[in-house]
């Protein structure tokens, strides 16, 4: 019998209790001993753990968010806070601690993995996680966002303006690529591309002179201030340019299909690796198949960006 800790740190995504949900039953199929720590790391550090059943799990595939709760904790990132929850988990004899986060959770799981084994399910909205085609909640952050978006143009169209939607993506563009192509987007901002007002200026006054009389424009929280960014831009088209930012309603709602499944393909995947003994790996899908890599791997790299997503916004918009 193995006894395995779960735990979701940082920022939620939609999934993570389909995540939980598909750890916790595939694992009492092989009669693991399975705890749920609440509030992420903060929690292991204030041993804030419960032992999970099938019950526990149940009607919670379908919600957003994370039974298991969540919280942002420094001190985990500190020698003496790392060592206090290295220490927390050999007290409870725990075999395995099972992650559902996204990279910078898996940072802090790679540092305990050298004392205690570690796997990882990668869960963010941001798409972040190196050597993975997709994190849970991406697809469903993708969706809302779009969603979100297509009642925006609507607004837009109606007042003939140039609408700057914000979305989430403090160090990464993953997430505004994909919502820039799926709704249509004129233009897409992105950390990881020094953007050029001027060009930005020139293509939205050409596209003027065609007819086109809105146009929705796709910003990276972590590409620069918006409100900065619409300010210039607005004086440069003379054409009222509005900001919207869709904030933590990305993070949030039901999960899509395709992110449940990914989050129990990924669960299932993980008791897997335990059951032969197999340690400090993170879940990935790539090319539509579920596998694993090694977590030193996965946090000393960076996960680029699609240029062919990129390129398609600028020939499509």
């Amino acid at each position: 019998m193995k006894k395995i800790a779960v735990i979701t740190p940082g920022g939620d995504a939609p999934g993570m209790n389909a995540a939980i949900r598909a750890v916790v039953r595939a694992g009492l199929k092989y009669n693991f001993e399975i705890f749920g720590i609440y509030r992420g790391y903060q929690g292991l550090l204030e041993k804030d753990m419960k032992q999970l059943n099938s019950r526990s799990v149940s009607g919670i595939i379908y919600q957003g968010g994370t039974i298991l709760k969540s919280s942002r904790c420094e001190k985990i990132k500190t020698e003496q806070g790392l060592k206090q929850a290295i220490g927390i988990l050999k007290e409870y004899k725990f075999d395995y601690l099972v992650v559902i986060g996204g990279d910078g959770s898996i940072k802090a799981a790679s540092k305990i993995s050298k004392h205690i084994p570690v796997v990882c399910i990668p869960a963010s909205i941001d798409n972040d996680v190196y050597g993975t085609d997709e994190t849970i909640g991406f697809d469903t952050a993708i969706d809302t966002a779009v969603s979100a978006i297509d009642k925006i143009r609507d607004t837009a169209t109606s007042f003939e303006r140039v609408f700057v939607v914000e979305v989430m993506g403090r160090e990464h563009g993953h997430l505004a690529l994909a919502v820039a192509v799926a709704s249509g987007a004129e233009v897409v901002v992105i950390p990881e591309v020094k953007y050029d007002l001027d060009k930005i200026a020139k293509k939205l006054l050409k596209d003027k002179q065609k007819g086109k009389t809105s146009e929705i424009l796709i910003f990276a929280e972590g590409a620069g201030d918006v409100k900065t960014f619409a300010i210039k831009l607005e004086a440069k088209i003379n054409i009222p340019v509005r900001v919207s930012s869709l904030g933590y309603i990305q993070r949030g709602g039901s999960p899509s299909a395709r992110s449940r499944i990914l989050a129990s393909l990924f669960g299932e995947h993980a008791v897997e690796l335990i059951l032969k003994n197999i340690k400090n790996k993170v879940i990935v899908i790539k090319n539509n198949k579920i596998g694993h890599i090694d977590i030193n791997t996965v946090v000393s790299n960076e996960n680029p960006i699609n240029k062919n997503l990129l390129k398609l916004v600028e020939e499509l918009g």
